[in-house]
């Protein structure tokens, strides 16, 4: 499985930014699909997530700012991100979860000046 994520950039504080993460490879059925960052000098936090069994959740510094969602087939995962601030900037990486592992994309970098 490949994971391949889209859509970062450079926006001002307020702006909104879409991320989009596509799995391509061996067909695997996915149970958990999400987001997490990671800021220079800070460890990877989780964003957000939507999983099968639990649905959806969301670090406290996105809620109702940051939407996730994802394809009925399970394939690609967005994260609509919303009133952006500076504190949002880190490299963003999308993450699957499957019975026989996760797999990681490779980041993209959001970028958020005040």
């Amino acid at each position: 499985v490949q994971l391949q994520a889209s859509g970062g950039g450079l926006v001002q504080a307020g702006e909104s930014l879409r991320l989009s993460c596509a799995a391509s490879g061996t067909v695997v059925r996915f149970n958990t699909m999400g987001w997490y960052r990671q800021a220079p000098g800070k460890e990877r936090e989780l964003v957000a997530r939507t999983s099968r069994s639990v649905g959806t959740n969301y670090a406290d510094s996105v809620k109702g700012r940051f939407t996730i969602s994802r394809d009925s087939a399970w394939k690609t995962v967005y994260l609509q991100m919303n009133s952006l601030k500076p504190e949002d900037t880190a490299v963003y990486y999308c993450n699957v979860k499957s019975a026989w592992g996760e797999v990681w994309g490779q980041g993209t970098q959001v970028t958020v000046s005040s």
